[in-house]
């Protein structure tokens, strides 16, 4: 089922009358069957964009489409959706199977059909031997899988996740994410999943959708927005360590930072520029590289962490430790075409 959101805008107003702008005339579509993540800081937009797909918000503007129906003021109950929340919101007094059970019961099924389901949702994620438990005999990834067994049951036309793994500890949200991409793949179910959380987003996702102050930063294929950034803003969002951030010029076709060449030729008109480097992208080069005055080298096992100051501003290098001969003095150049520039006014790329 295809999701398009067209010119969506929501507006809050506060007592005082202070209007905030949580979604701004956000207009992308999720293709049919595809796990799209919502992703970006808190307050950015991605939750109420969620709850406005959902219908548990009204729209301020804009239209929303479930393939060519337009669902923007249907009851969420008609929208045909499955909502996964943040706290899995499960019954402490039913049972894994009544809790899963519980969106058949107005639905007219039959008890015999309604319990086939049941089954085959638990069987599905994987909690087929847990269904006579309470929530509270469960450890979180369980619950997790129960809320997504609930969700999935009533076979719905999309599945929405938000923040679904915060609650978890670090071993258990790997365990869990792998979990949902192997159910979202064999359900074939058009899935938007809201995080916060970059590495979650880019292991899990099919596409991204990176939104700030309600506003879409970018969409893409996860790895295609770590290499090819739109602007500043997806830059420095994406990447742990983060991407270096630089002040320099283009003169003469080479781009500079202290006089210093640091790639190749560029086609960009010569000028002011923010540059962005990301650590793994430099590399020792003893014959054509600039030397580095080190405030730090760490290594930790195949790779080597350089810390050292470009115009007061810390920058990190991620190089292969067997490049190293010397600790003191350090030459690095910089990959090929993995400069990133940025316009100093508008943050838009240029290259």
């Amino acid at each position: 089922m295809e999701i398009r959101l067209e010119n969506l805008t929501k507006v809050f107003t506060d007592k005082a009358g202070k209007e905030t702008r949580a979604v701004d005339d956000v207009s992308i579509t999720i293709p049919s069957g595809k796990l799209v993540g919502l992703l970006g800081p808190s307050g950015c937009g991605k939750s109420t964009t969620l709850f406005l797909i959902a219908g548990l918000l009204k729209p301020s503007g804009g239209k929303i489409f479930f393939g060519k129906d337009d669902v923007t003021r249907l009851a969420p109950e008609k929208r045909g959706i499955g909502l996964v929340f943040q706290n899995y919101a499960l019954y402490p007094h039913m049972t894994v199977r009544q809790n899963i059970m519980f969106p058949l019961e107005n639905l007219n099924i039959k008890r015999t059909e309604a319990t086939a389901l049941v089954k085959e949702m638990a069987e599905l994620v994987d909690i087929g031997e847990l269904l006579d438990r309470k929530p509270s005999q469960l450890s979180g990834g369980q619950q997790q899988r129960v809320a997504i067994a609930r969700a999935l049951v009533k076979k719905p036309r999309v599945l929405l996740l938000d923040e679904p793994l915060s609650n978890l500890d670090a071993r258990l949200r790997l365990q869990t994410r792998e979990e949902i991409k192997r159910i979202q793949r064999e359900t074939g179910i058009t899935t938007v999943f809201v995080t916060h959380d970059q590495e979650e987003a880019m292991s899990i996702s099919d596409t991204m959708v990176v939104l700030d102050f309600g506003v879409e930063q970018q969409m893409d294929a996860p790895q295609v927005m770590y290499n090819e950034p739109t602007n500043l803003f997806v830059a420095k969002f994406l990447g742990n360590p983060p991407i270096n951030i630089l002040d320099g010029v283009v003169k003469n076709g080479s781009i500079m930072v202290n006089n210093d060449i640091i790639a190749g030729q560029t086609n960009a008109p010569d000028g002011p520029y923010v540059f962005g480097i990301r650590p793994e992208d430099f590399r020792v080069d003893i014959a054509k590289g600039f030397e580095v005055d080190t405030i730090d080298v760490e290594h930790i096992g195949r790779d080597t962490l350089i810390r050292f100051l470009v115009n007061d501003v810390q920058v990190r290098a991620l190089v292969d430790s067997d490049s190293l001969r010397d600790d003191k003095k350090i030459k690095l150049n910089v990959k090929k075409g993995k400069i990133h520039l940025f316009d100093k006014e508008s943050g838009k790329v240029v290259l």
